[in-house]
C-alpha cells in the first residue's frame, strides 16, 4: 500500500480515470452493437441514424480510449455496411 500522500492521491485519480474510461468503452461498444443491429434489420433510415450516433461516440473517444486510426477504421466499416443496404 502507498505511504506517501502523492501516491495515495495517484491511486484515487487512477481509479476515477479507470471508471470513466470503462464507461466510455462500454458506451462505444453499445452504440456500435445498436448500429449493427439496425443494419441487420435492413431499414436504411434507422441504420443511418444509428451509425451517425455510433460515429459520434467513436470519434469522441479518440485520444482517450482508442487511437485515431482504429476509430476511423470502425467508422469506415459501419459506413460501408450501411452503403450496402439497398
Amino acid at each position: 500500500m502507498a505511504n506517501h500522500k502523492s501516491s495515495k492521491k495517484r491511486i484515487l485519480v487512477t481509479a476515477k480515470k479507470n471508471a470513466v474510461n470503462t464507461s466510455r468503452r462500454s458506451a462505444v461498444k453499445t452504440t456500435t452493437k445498436k448500429a449493427l443491429a439496425a443494419i441487420e434489420t435492413g431499414d436504411k433510415t434507422a441504420a443511418v441514424n444509428a451509425v451517425r450516433i455510433a460515429e459520434s461516440k467513436i470519434m469522441k473517444s479518440v485520444g482517450k480510449i482508442m487511437p485515431k486510426k482504429r476509430a476511423a477504421r470502425k467508422v469506415s466499416r459501419l459506413a460501408k455496411k450501411v452503403a450496402k443496404i439497398a
